[in-house]
């Protein structure tokens, strides 16, 4: 079985501490070499400290380790507090966060904010620091599953997870190169592991999409035979529908939609519905720019809206 390399401190691990003055240039300053670290200047009796803490943090959470956060209760923390201000930060009114990055302020906010705008400050902190090439790791797998190359490929999945624990794409591309090495129950259980934060991200929906079609594929039927049964009884719903399958897992892609389609057009009751779940069974499988997908959607819509 192949080694995923992941943290065994588990996602979001250290993401986000209380520091004190005497730990402060440990975890804010020293840690600002490497990556960008938020700190949330707070007291207890701050109403809208009470408010954004929550916030900032899931924030964090969802910047999938680009990021980390410390948080300094004033109070508590007095003179470093006053030390600080010696230095320029406006700790006066609070809530107030602050973003060091190699050590230096790197940006800042005050008050209360909208999650949105939260969000968009936490973004803009993560891009100082570039993403230490995990784009480019990224790019390498995909390529690599694509050549057939899925050893490799769910390998550097894994150390890319290693490094970024709640990667979607990551998680999305090992699961992938699993079911492209037929084992279906390992792309499942690696599924079934991922975080809760990214559980229901559209690069996971394409991972889930993915073993579903792998799963019917291992029952699909002769094309041959399904093609002609269609042929004598074009009413006859299953045999259609078992000819998307079969088409779907000889590679048909383009096949099996129309199929779907034309099942759908006929009777879109059938089955509970049948056709059109597998539609999008097959169009979150895809890109979603892919024309297959681009295409279907819009002939599905027609119908649907006609």
């Amino acid at each position: 079985m192949l080694e995923m390399g992941m943290n065994s401190a588990g996602p979001g691990a250290d993401l986000i501490k209380d520091t004190v003055e005497a730990t402060f240039m440990a975890d804010v300053v020293d840690a600002s070499q490497k990556v960008p670290v938020i700190v949330d200047f707070w007291a207890p009796w701050c109403g809208p400290c009470k408010t954004l803490g929550p916030m900032l943090e899931d924030a964090v959470r969802k910047a999938q380790g680009k990021v980390r956060m410390a948080k300094v209760d004033i109070d508590q923390n007095q003179r470093l507090a006053q030390t600080l201000v010696g230095q320029g930060l406006p700790l006066q009114s609070i809530p107030t966060v602050v973003a060091f990055w190699q050590g230096r302020v790197a940006d800042m906010f005050q008050g209360a904010l909208p999650a949105s705008e939260i969000k968009a400050f936490v973004d803009r902190v993560a891009r100082l620091a570039g993403d230490g090439g995990i784009a480019e790791a990224l790019d390498a797998a995909e390529a690599q599953l694509t050549e057939g190359a899925a050893v490799e490929a769910a390998q550097a999945f894994a150390v890319i997870l290693g490094k970024e624990p709640e990667n979607a794409a990551a998680y999305s591309g090992l699961v992938r190169a699993y079911v492209a090495l037929g084992d279906l129950d390992q792309a499942e259980a690696v599924l079934n592991g991922a975080p809760a934060g990214i559980s229901e991200s559209p690069e996971l929906e394409t991972a889930f999409a993915r073993i579903e079609l792998a799963r019917q594929a291992a029952n699909a039927g002769p094309v041959g035979e399904l093609r002609a049964a269609v042929s004598g009884d074009p009413g006859n719903s299953q045999a259609r529908f078992d000819l998307a399958l079969a088409l779907h897992s000889s590679g048909d892609v383009q096949g099996a939609v129309d199929e779907l389609l034309e099942l759908f057009r006929r009777d879109r009751e059938w089955n509970d519905g049948a056709a059109r779940t597998q539609l999008f069974t097959v169009f979150d499988s895809m890109k979603p720019q892919d024309p297959i997908v681009l295409s279907g959607r819009r002939r599905l819509s027609s119908m649907i809206f006609a």
